[in-house]
């Protein structure tokens, strides 16, 4: 890969201190990521990309904007390891469009009966199986792990943070948004509610998830791709629609 060339020049800079300091950080976020992602991602390939990010980060970084040089790295880290992912293209298109149509249909439903839609409701709405159901839904999970945390690098933060914070329109949107994404996962049901808490809070990964549940990582990932399903239908006025799962056509 092309990133291969770069990861070599970034290891002849050993004479930068952040590069230095914290290629163990690069590590730190590559091993956190990967863990959520599948088995075909390389974690090699996300070290790589991460150094180019940490590398980057060390050029453009500037103290007087009031961040921590590791704060901002790890922006930069992480926006280069999902680049990376995204060039990498391993979410089939088809996985894009059935989850907005599955988005869609929840929306349909929770709105016509004012409660949370059931899988089974949603299924049939999509003239689909119930199986096939929940293996769309895994699906949604494999790609929407960049979708409430990637959306800080697709709405701009790198760039709010190099110029030194968002405009106040941006503060509007980001307000507005997270009142109405706390509201929306507050009324999720308790156990998409809880994978969710489990998953962005506590940051532990699907396999873990498991273990606390007493469910398959499998099964895990139907209810985090059923929860982040549900909540781009609810958010759909704030077009919440990740990379992950957009289709780029």
């Amino acid at each position: 890969m092309k990133g291969a060339a770069q990861y070599r020049a970034v290891q002849r800079n050993s004479d930068n201190d952040y590069v230095t300091l914290h290629a163990d950080l690069v590590r730190r976020i590559a091993h956190h990521l990967a863990a959520r992602l599948p088995a075909s991602v390389e974690t090699d390939d996300l070290i790589q990309a991460g150094m180019i990010g940490l590398l980057e980060a060390s050029r453009s970084y500037d103290a007087e904007q009031g961040a921590s040089f590791e704060t901002y790295a790890s922006i930069r880290i992480r926006g280069a390891m999902i680049d990376e992912i995204r060039r990498g293209d391993w979410v089939p298109r088809s996985v894009h469009r059935r989850a907005r149509d599955a988005a869609a249909a929840i929306r349909r439903i929770e709105q016509h009966t004012g409660r949370a839609a059931a899988a089974n409701e949603v299924a049939a709405a999509l003239d689909m199986p119930l199986h096939d159901y929940m293996r769309l839904m895994e699906d949604a999970s494999r790609g929407h792990v960049l979708s409430l945390e990637s959306r800080v690098e697709d709405h701009g933060e790198l760039d709010t943070i190099a110029k030194g914070g968002p405009n106040p329109q941006q503060l509007l949107e980001r307000r507005e948004f997270g009142r109405e994404l706390g509201k929306a996962i507050g009324q999720l049901p308790e156990r998409e509610k809880l994978v969710l808490s489990l998953y962005y809070e506590q940051e532990l990964n699907l396999k873990e998830i498991g273990a606390v549940l007493g469910v398959s990582e499998s099964r895990v990932c139907q209810i985090h791709g059923q929860a982040t399903v549900r909540l781009r239908g609810r958010l759909k006025a704030f077009q919440m629609v990740d990379s992950g799962l957009e289709d780029e056509t």
